[in-house]
């Protein structure tokens, strides 16, 4: 007995309002009894971290794994016994099926939101890991977002995944079901684009250069011995990045940067751009119950050297800007195995993108080796590029609660002839506990999901998406990182293995805002060069409250500090008598010369 399931259109992969449709061929060898027949479509976001047993002793070597499933997408169709099975007499527990092959049509539609179910079944929340049995926990922490990206890379600790799964159920409880299961790979319709094409984000750095010194040789003919020092005052410039706002960039197409220096100051150098590199930086944040992870990854759209190109003219005056030619990025697309951003139950995923300009200043036949690289990032999004239907957008803003104007009314004080206000007419009836299971049923579906149901699939171009396998490592994470706990304790210690801050020690100075139409001259300037610790770059970014609620994250130590010098241990009591097991404490004698056997 077996289990095939055929899908009619089998897309390279399948999005929101999409038609997933097939059939279940069932080969039968000879005659068997047979309980139904289930189709299912899933999807499961799970998470394994591991952690010290002892959240209050960090450096305990007993470890404990944390598991954590959540189901964002569950649909089930039973394909047999049909209705007209149904109907044509009483349901019976089995039915007996000739040997030979049966087709069953089954057809899903995927939603627009996630909906987690708030237990799992036994068989999902199982997990084999070696010899080792593991079970999760319920979570009560769940998200009603859009359905994520299919998402791998981090074999063994996080993965995002769809599937269609067929099962023929046997009545018999010595015989196992039989099942057939088909991946899926999953993209979702992107958000609606909103903001105003004539704003800008950018990122700056300003970078005073420093005087050059040349010494010249010595020689008979020569007067003095004073190094020559150039006259000319050096210049100081500005370098910016800019991007639409908001700050979002499209799977599969090319980042719509704007890369621009300015001259600050009066001289005759010129500027030349000597090195450029575009690169994406992502945050994939890992949550298994009270442990949390935070992996880094990277892919580099772009990198070059030895540039050499002049940046504007010598006679230029300060205040000049030079636009970057965009042609060095404006054919790269993003790589096809970048997920969207995203935010599920336990994994979420965001990205900055960190723009490296290297500068130089001199002039066309006397380029000082001065290469000063200015790094420059800002935080983005990625969407799918899947724009959502027409249809969906008109709904969405017909359904937008439109702000009614107020009228100002004036201000009545009250008077002694002011009657006591009636009191409202209290509710009758017994009051439910808010903890009852029965008084709140399942939460309602959302607009989107309501509206899908009479939407037709997008009709429009679909980027290509390609993401690491499940046993597949990402390219740039680090596989190292630890566990870090996120228990919020009054005075404890970090946890063994979290991230220090890098320190920043470049002496150019950053700015991070939105630009309505040109940006204001930044004031802060680049601090002397001096092997004092110089300060971070700043960041003009709104707070945002919800971080400043979350739970602290620890930081984590380096490897070296990670390892335990040897120590002589004695105890503390000096006077404390030794114990005596009745065994003499004897010492190696060293074998004599004389007494060789």
């Amino acid at each position: 007995m077996s289990a095939t399931i055929v899908l009619d259109s089998q897309h390279t992969h399948y999005t929101n309002l999409d038609f997933l449709s097939g059939k279940v061929i069932l080969h039968l060898p000879t005659e068997a009894a047979i309980g139904g027949i289930q189709v299912k479509l899933e999807g499961e976001s799970r998470t394994r971290l591991s952690g010290p047993r002892n959240p209050l002793n960090v450096n305990s070597e007993k470890k404990r794994t944390e598991l954590e499933v959540h189901k964002i997408l569950y649909k089930v169709e039973t394909v047999f016994p049909t209705a007209a099975v149904m109907q044509s007499g009483s349901p019976a527990s089995s039915y007996t099926f000739a040997s030979g092959s049966y087709e069953y049509p089954f057809q899903f539609k995927f939603p627009f939101n996630n909906a987690c179910n708030p237990s799992n079944s036994m068989l999902t929340n199982l997990n084999f890991s070696g010899l080792k049995v593991e079970m999760a926990r319920d979570s009560n922490r769940h998200v009603k977002k859009t359905l994520p990206p299919t998402f791998g890379g981090f074999p063994g600790m996080a993965d995002i995944k769809y599937f269609v799964k067929a099962t023929v159920i046997r009545p018999q409880f010595y015989k196992e079901n039989i099942r057939a299961i088909v991946p899926l790979n999953f993209l979702p319709i992107e958000p609606p684009r909103a903001g105003n094409p004539n704003e800008e984000t950018y990122a700056r750095r300003q970078h005073q250069f420093s005087k050059f010194q040349e010494s010249r040789k010595k020689s008979i003919f020569s007067k003095g011995t004073n190094p020559f020092r150039d006259s000319s005052e050096p210049p100081r410039v500005s370098v910016d990045a800019r991007l639409p706002n908001p700050s979002i960039l499209t799977c599969n197409e090319p980042v719509p940067l704007r890369l621009m220096a300015k001259k600050l100051t009066e001289s005759s150098d010129i500027i030349f751009l000597e090195m450029l590199q575009i690169e994406l930086i992502s945050t994939t944040k890992i949550l298994a119950h009270d442990l949390t992870r935070n992996e880094s990854g990277s892919w580099v759209i772009m990198s070059r050297s030895n540039l050499g190109i002049p940046l504007g003219k010598p006679e230029d005056p300060a205040g000049t800007e030079w636009n970057i030619d965009p042609k060095l990025w404006g054919n790269l697309p993003l790589p096809n195995s970048v997920a969207p951003s995203f935010e599920t139950c336990n994994i979420e995923r965001a990205y900055e993108l960190e723009v490296r300009v290297g500068i130089t200043h001199g002039t066309a036949s006397n380029m000082k080796p001065q290469l000063i690289v200015l790094p420059l990032r800002m935080p983005v999004k990625v969407y799918s590029g899947i724009a959502p239907p027409q249809a969906l957008l008109d709904a969405l803003a017909a359904s937008a609660p439109q702000p009614s104007p107020s009228k100002p009314t004036g201000q009545k004080f009250p008077t002694a002839t002011d009657s006591r206000p009636t009191i409202p007419p209290r509710p009758s009836g017994i009051p439910v506990s808010a903890e009852s299971g029965a008084a709140y049923d399942d939460a309602p579906p959302s607009y989107e999901d309501t509206m899908a149901e009479n939407l037709s699939p997008v009709d429009g171009p679909r980027r290509e998406y390609h993401p690491p396998d499940a046993s597949t490592v990402e390219s740039g994470t680090d596989a190292k990182s630890p566990v870090q706990m996120e228990r919020v304790r009054e005075g404890g210690r970090g946890a063994e293995g979290s991230a220090l801050p890098r320190e920043d020690r470049r002496s150019s100075s950053e700015s991070f805002d939105m630009l309505p139409t040109t940006p204001p001259e930044s004031i802060s300037g680049s601090p002397p060069a001096s092997p004092v610790r110089r300060p971070q770059s700043t960041m003009k970014v709104p707070r945002n409250p919800a971080e400043e609620e979350s739970p602290p994250q620890y930081q984590q130590v380096a490897d070296k500090q990670l390892q335990t010098p040897s120590v002589n241990r004695r105890p503390s009591n000096t006077n404390m008598r030794s114990m005596n097991l009745g065994v003499p404490n004897r010492k190696p004698v060293p074998r004599s010369a004389d007494r060789r056997s």
